[in-house]
């Protein structure tokens, strides 16, 4: 007899499941309010970035500027995304909307590269011509970016570890903050000894930094939207503390999953020792995987053991994506 798992009530009346799901509206309250915030902070200065490179010739700090613009972008679609991802569940689509924030994240990342390829492109344009820059200028508008950047990285530092959407934001202020950096000191330079050059070669690394953020937050999503298993988890790891239950005799159709940002699942099927109550085997089961693996939201299912050596559980082929059907 198969038993489907579901969380049983924790004292109190409420179940685990219901007490995670709080914890993730509390976090996408809170992620909100951080991107909202550096979001405001980015719109304002955007704009004096834009015309203070409009004003001093310098296409880092142009650049710069359009990164910011960028910013802002990648903020009201992860702004949006959280939106979406906290709308309750309705209709056919049963997980909800967590995946919104991995599209926008994947979104974000796509935007990065273009915008590295866009940089790249003029800054070798401006080697082959090179154009007067006021460098004095230049160093005034990118310290005032910088310390809207730190800012910014400061804001959102809270929210990154716990969702890959905001991480993106995060990484678009990051790139952001060392391309500031990078114009302050081609203002430096120019101002200094004259040296032009400097202002295409920074826009040059600022591209490469991005270029970095974009293939890192493009993967991630990427893997999201594979159904990936998670990079902190192995799932032969987890496969054999499960045989390592006492009552399990084997595992198959074992799958380890992200629905959304921190939101882990797993699915399984256990083949049990027919002595042993099933109820109390899936209770030890939920505690081995939520104590070893933080893994609250699962599925599993029970089999009955005493198979014939050798055979296959009937649903093998199932188990097995792209499998052809026997």
């Amino acid at each position: 007899m198969a038993h489907a798992h579901t969380h049983p009530p924790a004292p109190g009346g409420h179940s685990p499941s219901h007490g995670h799901e709080h914890v993730h509206v509390d976090a996408r309250t809170t992620n909100r309010r951080r991107l909202l915030l550096t979001l405001c902070l980015a719109l304002g200065y955007a704009l004096i970035e834009l015309i203070g490179g409009v004003i001093t010739g310098s296409l880092a700090l142009l650049a710069d500027s359009l990164h910011m613009v960028s910013d802002v972008a990648a903020l009201v679609l992860s702004l949006l995304a959280v939106w979406m991802a906290a709308r309750p569940t309705s209709g056919r689509r049963t997980f909800g909307n967590s995946r919104a924030e991995i599209l926008a994240a994947l979104a974000n990342g796509l935007a990065l590269a273009v915008i590295a390829l866009f940089i790249t492109t003029h800054a070798i344009e401006r080697f082959l011509d090179p154009q007067e820059v006021a460098g004095e200028g230049v160093m005034l508008v990118a310290t005032g970016g910088l310390v809207i950047n730190l800012l910014g990285l400061w804001i959102l530092e809270g929210g990154r570890s716990e969702s890959l959407n905001v991480r993106g934001a995060w990484l678009h202020v990051l790139s952001d903050t060392l391309a500031s950096v990078g114009v302050l000191v081609a203002g430096a330079g120019i101002w200094a000894f004259g040296w032009l050059w400097l202002d295409q070669a920074v826009s040059l690394v600022v591209s490469i930094l991005v270029l970095f953020s974009a293939w890192h937050l493009i993967r991630e999503a990427l893997d999201v939207l594979m159904e990936t298993a998670p990079a902190h988890l192995d799932p032969e790891e987890i496969r054999d503390a499960l045989v390592g239950v006492v009552g399990v005799e084997s595992v198959h159709c074992l799958h380890v999953w992200t629905i959304g940002s921190g939101e882990v699942s797993l699915s399984s099927h256990l083949v049990i020792d027919p002595a042993r109550e099933a109820e109390g085997l899936l209770r030890a089961v939920r505690a081995e995987l939520a104590e070893r693996f933080a893994i609250e939201h699962t599925t599993i299912q029970i089999e009955p053991g005493a198979q014939e050596p050798g055979t296959e559980p009937a649903c093998a082929d199932a188990c097995e994506p792209g499998a052809a059907p026997a």
